[in-house]
C-alpha cells in the first residue's frame, strides 16, 4: 500500500527544484500530517482557522499558511500561528490585517487572492483589479506583498485550466514590471493534485497538494 512518503517522492519526481509545496490538511489528522513531515513538508495549508489551531498545538515547528477565505472577525486568530496569508481577497481585509498586525508590531506575508476565472461562487479579486488592488494594499506598512494566488476552476481535464494559469502569469508579470514598493512578486501559488504540473508549465512555483499526496479521505 503506497504511503505519503512515496507519493511525496512520486510528486517530487515531477516538479522542478523551484517549486514548493504546500500540503493541503484539511480534515487531515494529526498522523497524517507528522507522516508528511518525515516525508519532507515543510509548508502546510489550511482552509479553516478553527481547524489549523486544533492542529497547531501538536505540530509547531512548520510554517502555516491561510488558504481558505478568511473572514474579518478571524484576523486576531490568525496572526496567532500562520506565517502566511495567501488568501487576502479585498483591500478591506487587508486593512483589517494591518491593524491587527500593527498591535503586535508584527510584518505579515501575504498573498493577492485572484479571482482567476470570475467565478460567483468563489472569492478573489477580479483580473483586472489586481493591480489596482495591489498599488492600494501596498501602502500598508505592516504587510508585505509577496505575491499572486488563484484557485482555478476545476476541470476533470486538467488542460482546461491552462488558459486561467496564463492570465495568472499575465497578471502576475504585469505587477512585478512595476516594481511597487513594499512588493516583492516572489510566489505564483496556482495548481492542484489534478493540475499542478499544468500549473508549473505556465509558471507557478508554489503548488498546494492535498490528496495527490495524503490520498483520498
Amino acid at each position: 500500500m503506497t504511503g505519503i512518503k512515496d507519493r511525496y517522492n512520486e510528486i517530487k519526481k515531477t516538479i522542478p527544484d523551484n517549486v514548493t509545496i504546500v500540503a493541503v490538511t484539511k480534515q487531515r489528522i494529526i498522523k497524517e500530517i507528522e507522516d508528511a513531515v518525515d516525508a519532507g513538508i515543510t509548508i502546510v495549508g489550511e482552509n479553516y482557522v478553527q481547524e489549523a489551531m486544533s492542529k497547531y498545538k501538536h505540530i509547531e515547528e512548520l510554517q502555516w499558511h491561510i488558504i481558505g477565505h478568511l473572514q474579518r472577525n478571524k484576523v486576531k486568530d490568525v496572526l496567532k500561528i500562520f506565517n502566511c496569508i495567501q488568501s487576502v481577497d479585498s483591500t478591506r481585509l487587508a486593512v483589517e490585517i494591518d491593524t491587527q498586525c500593527a498591535k503586535l508590531a508584527r510584518i505579515m506575508p501575504i498573498l493577492i487572492e485572484v479571482n482567476s476565472g470570475g467565478e460567483e461562487s468563489k472569492y478573489g479579486v477580479k483580473p483586472d483589479e489586481v493591480l489596482e488592488t495591489v498599488r492600494q494594499i501596498a501602502k500598508l506598512p505592516n504587510l508585505h506583498i509577496e505575491g499572486l494566488m488563484t484557485m482555478e476552476p476545476y476541470f476533470d481535464d486538467p488542460e482546461n485550466a491552462r488558459p486561467y494559469f496564463k492570465l495568472m502569469k499575465q497578471i502576475f508579470d504585469g505587477v512585478k514590471s512595476q516594481n511597487i514598493p513594499n512588493v516583492e512578486m516572489k510566489t505564483l501559488s496556482m495548481g492542484i493534485s489534478n493540475s499542478y504540473e499544468i500549473a508549473i508549465e505556465e509558471g507557478s512555483n508554489m503548488v498546494r497538494i492535498g490528496t495527490k499526496l495524503f490520498g483520498p479521505r
